[in-house]
């Protein structure tokens, strides 16, 4: 049975309660957890509110700990946790506020067919989508790199896919960052996490990662699906991955790196998974050097699967992927830590952004936003369930000043995967799916019980408060139609 938090939980509004940093001796700053009456009784029901608390111990933490709507239990950091630090006030970097599964991250790319024209063919399309596309645990894919290929690879994210024709200026364009950090260091990356990753680029994986067949189910604001080219009825494709076993090392061989580097420049953590190193320290570049060379990775793992996905729909439906105007709406991040500006009482500082199950959402305006978006505010994808809904959003103003520029990134787990497991004995969630509607396939029926709809929280009510409180607006509801998972 998982331990409750019962700690203070103070309302500051509609959309926010308060951890005040009196609750610890040792919080630079106060907690904050975006939420609604509804979803902090959920919240409550785990440790996750006193990983709020045990972030705001962290060196050079500016303004707030903290987290969004979706949060839940997770390694050091919350899932849904937020943070920035200062480095030139002895700010760290923790790998814990990044996660193991470095730039895990959602991609949405849109088609002109409708559900009408779809429905016809889904099973044969999702079949289709299941053999080709390497779902599940350790599944290797038909992209190789050698070593210097994926060095490579790690430096340059996706334009390096632009040589083989497997990436267009457009899909790069499209990408947060345009797929590529700075600085990343390749010669950062153990031998383990190369040997990992060298197969592994343009693979599914397992969990909650996913590749979804959507219908827009309802359109919220017209001007930005105009510009993002979305309608009623449209069939789109959602995929949901990251680093796979090469960022998962990287994450692995840190936590190793950094166990006696809290101690050694006096640090105290009330929790030993927050391991971290302060930013300009050799400890802490070396980490982030290897964060963003995985980080380029996955971005070539998420343009590898929308290749395959292309191939697919071309061999289903007989026309080529620029016929049926397959291209990437955007990508996001949801694990990673970024070197922003941002404007903090009163004057702007450059912060490393910690968002740990957490979504960018610059607003209208932003430099860092495509041209095409600039006006409407940067495209926030965010995933639900299989059984309900996803959504797309824009970013808003006020995210700057709340949340430095970010959002939740999905509905949140209600129920852990045991729970899940346990709730499904007996039972088909396939056929449960296909009830509804939606076409399932999977690498086991644990994989699909474990993702079950009802292991998460309502994806709706989770967006409600993001928009409410001003981070993101809504723009699309997407309704699943089909589905791979590992």
């Amino acid at each position: 049975m998982t331990q409750a938090y019962t700690g203070p939980l103070e309302r500051i509004d509609e959309t926010r309660y308060r951890i005040p940093k009196s609750y610890k001796s040792g919080m630079r700053v106060d907690g904050i957890i975006f939420a609604d009456e509804t979803l902090i009784e959920m919240i409550r029901n785990d440790q996750a509110p006193e990983q709020v608390a045990n972030v705001a111990f962290l060196p050079g933490i500016q303004v707030a700990s903290l987290a969004m709507p979706d949060i839940h239990w997770g390694y050091g950091f919350c899932i849904g946790g937020v943070c920035a630090t200062d480095p030139d006030e002895g700010g760290v970097i923790s790998p814990g506020g990044v996660g193991y599964d470095i730039n895990c991250g959602v991609r949405l790319v849109r088609t002109r067919l409708t559900e009408e024209q779809v429905r016809p063919k889904l099973k044969e399309l999702v079949n289709e989508l299941f053999r080709q596309i390497p779902t599940g645990v350790g599944r290797t894919g038909k992209y190789h790199f050698d070593r210097k290929e994926l060095r490579h690879l790690m430096a340059e994210g996706p334009r390096y896919l632009v040589k083989r024709g497997l990436c267009t200026e457009e899909d790069i364009e499209h990408t947060e960052a345009q797929g590529r950090l700075e600085g990343a260091k390749p010669e950062n990356v153990s031998d383990r996490a190369l040997d990992r990753g060298a197969e592994q680029c343009g693979t599914l994986g397992s969990g909650n990662h996913f590749l979804e067949v959507q219908v827009v189910d309802a359109v919220f604001d017209q001007e930005a699906a105009q510009v993002m080219g979305l309608f009623a009825g449209q069939v789109c494709v959602m995929i949901h991955s990251g680093s796979r076993g090469l960022g998962y090392q990287v994450c692995d061989d840190a936590l190793h790196a950094l166990r006696n580097v809290p101690e050694k420049y006096g640090i105290y953590l009330p929790d030993r998974q927050l391991l971290c190193a302060p930013v300009q320290s050799p400890e802490g570049q070396h980490y982030l050097g290897a964060m963003r060379a995985a980080a380029n990775f996955a971005w070539c793992n998420r343009q590898l699967l929308t290749w395959q996905a292309r191939e697919v729909f071309e061999t289903v439906f007989g026309k080529s992927w620029q016929d049926l105007q397959m291209q990437v709406v955007y990508d996001v991040a949801h694990n990673i830590a970024k070197f922003e500006e941002h404007e903090i009482d009163g004057r702007k500082k450059w912060v490393w952004v910690h968002r740990k199950g957490a979504t960018r959402a610059f607003p209208p305006g932003h430099p860092e936003i495509p041209e095409k978006y600039r006006q409407i505010g940067q495209p926030v994808l965010i995933p639900g369930d299989m059984g309900r809904a996803s959504w797309v959003l824009v970013g808003q103003q006020d995210s700057m000043a709340k949340s430095f520029g970010t959002t939740c990134h999905g509905a949140g787990r209600a129920m852990s995967r045991t729970a899940a497991v346990q709730d499904a004995r007996g039972r088909s969630i396939e056929k449960e799916l296909e009830q509804r509607g939606v076409v399932a396939r999977a690498r086991s029926w644990k994989g699909l019980a474990e993702e079950q709809p009802a292991a998460y929280k309502d994806v709706d009510l989770v967006v409600e408060v993001v928009h409410k409180a001003g981070l993101s607006k809504k723009v699309a509801r997407m309704r699943p139609i089909g589905v791979i998972k590992g």
